[in-house]
């Protein structure tokens, strides 16, 4: 994750730029308000940390700016100024959340990390890839190296849990309950049967296999070798 932090306090902005970098997260760091709205115009990071005073161009005018834009990026606005009405305008101009300063490391990093997992959930996914193999839900279609593949419906759910859970072992238990709606092992081949047509159609005419048997555990779709 790409963390964009517009700070014009040099040891504010260290402070932040050490304890996520040692979160693992990426960070870059603008030190006035031009150049933080530049870059955050790019659209390359996925969270923003914005300071309220700023130099050339304050927080706000900043965040407003980028929504004008139509940028969904998530922004955390850091200020001295704690009042309510402080707190409201910066959330009416854009923000989604506001930490004021003085502030824990700690508490930051828990907002970041709220922030990031709520515009995750609020992505609809509408690709799925696996190597050369794609799926494509809107359109409920699947191609495996530009080719298309004629997918039973059921085959075409299995596909797609599959890929969902890729690099994964998925049990068998585990496809009975999401793609058979089974809370019980029938006792029935039914998976074995579906999988190896499964297997015929994603694999047999391409050169790497991707869908594999784990003797004892279940299936995985992987593109690694």
């Amino acid at each position: 994750m790409r963390v964009l932090i517009i700070e014009d306090d040099p040891s504010v902005a260290e402070y932040i730029i050490k304890g996520l970098k040692e979160s693992g997260y990426v960070v870059d760091h603008a030190k006035d308000g031009n150049e933080g709205l530049e870059l955050a115009l790019d659209g390359n990071c996925d969270l923003l940390i914005v300071d309220r005073m700023l130099p050339f161009l304050d927080g706000l005018s900043i965040v407003r700016k980028i929504r004008e834009a139509e940028l969904k990026t998530p922004v955390l606005i850091l200020s001295a100024l704690g009042d309510v009405d402080d707190r409201v305008q910066g959330l009416r101009a854009g923000g989604d959340d506001y930490l004021t300063k003085p502030f824990a490391f700690a508490e930051l990093l828990a907002r970041v990390e709220a922030l990031l997992r709520r515009q995750e959930s609020s992505v609809t996914q509408t690709r799925l890839k696996v190597g050369d193999l794609e799926m494509d839900l809107l359109a409920h279609k699947v191609s495996r190296a530009g080719q298309s593949l004629n997918l039973q419906p059921r085959e075409y759910r299995l596909l797609e849990y599959l890929m969902k859970h890729a690099g994964q072992v998925v049990t068998r238990t585990m496809l009975l309950e999401n793609v058979w709606d089974y809370h019980f092992d029938p006792q029935t081949n039914v998976i074995d049967v579906h999988v190896s047509r499964l297997r015929q159609k994603i694999d047999k005419e391409f050169d790497k296999p991707l869908l594999n048997t784990v003797r004892g555990a279940g299936y995985m779709l992987n593109d690694s070798d």
